[in-house]
């Protein structure tokens, strides 16, 4: 177990701040640059459910559920790693894409999760951009949200509100850092080539 953590990647050191983030995780600004070239969805809004759904932890799992209280017996749900995807949704984004990744790797949790918002706004009319409601698809399901399944949880609402802020304070904090975040032309070429 102890060489498992030793090869989880660290969470950021300041995750209430995109720019920190980026400056930090070079590979992580790079993934989500192509990201946002990819899926035309700004970084801001999948990095606040991120954060919201795994601090940023790459291998998170839900609490565990115990025989007696005492025997450790399995996980609440399969949800896992940076997206908190459960092990049938993240089957389906494979089989759709056709694409194989893992829900501890940076770069394909983040595919991931633009492909899910991509699909909120194809599936429940919800605007990319829009985190708040995003968060709550993403949270309860395409089927859940439209049923509005969310609306007897005032929990989950203030929680999706929560993410909805976060998502504009990182858009606001990297539209203040963009130009200084590019990085020089040697940088460039190698995560073009890597």
């Amino acid at each position: 177990m102890g060489s498992l953590t030793a090869c989880a990647t660290s969470p950021p050191a300041h995750p209430g701040n995109l720019c920190d983030i980026y400056r930090e995780k070079r590979g992580w600004y790079h993934a989500a640059m192509r990201q946002e070239r990819k899926w035309n969805i700004p970084s801001s809004v999948p990095m606040a459910m991120m954060y919201q759904e795994s601090g940023f932890r790459s291998n998170v799992h839900t609490r565990r559920r115990y025989i007696l209280w005492v025997i450790p017996w399995g996980y609440i749900t399969t949800a896992y790693g940076y997206p908190q995807a459960k092990d049938e949704v993240w089957s389906d984004y494979e089989k759709k894409t056709g694409r194989s990744g893992r829900r501890d790797n940076y770069a394909d949790a983040l595919d991931f999760m633009n492909w899910y918002i991509t699909n909120t706004k194809k599936i429940n009319g919800v605007p990319v951009r829009n985190a708040t409601n995003q968060y709550l698809a993403y949270h309860e399901g395409w089927g859940g949200y439209k049923r509005r399944s969310y609306a007897s949880k005032g929990w989950l609402v203030k929680v999706a509100r929560k993410v909805g802020s976060r998502a504009s304070t990182y858009q606001r904090q990297f539209n203040g850092c963009k130009q200084s975040l590019k990085g020089g032309f040697w940088e460039n070429l190698l995560n073009f080539l890597f």
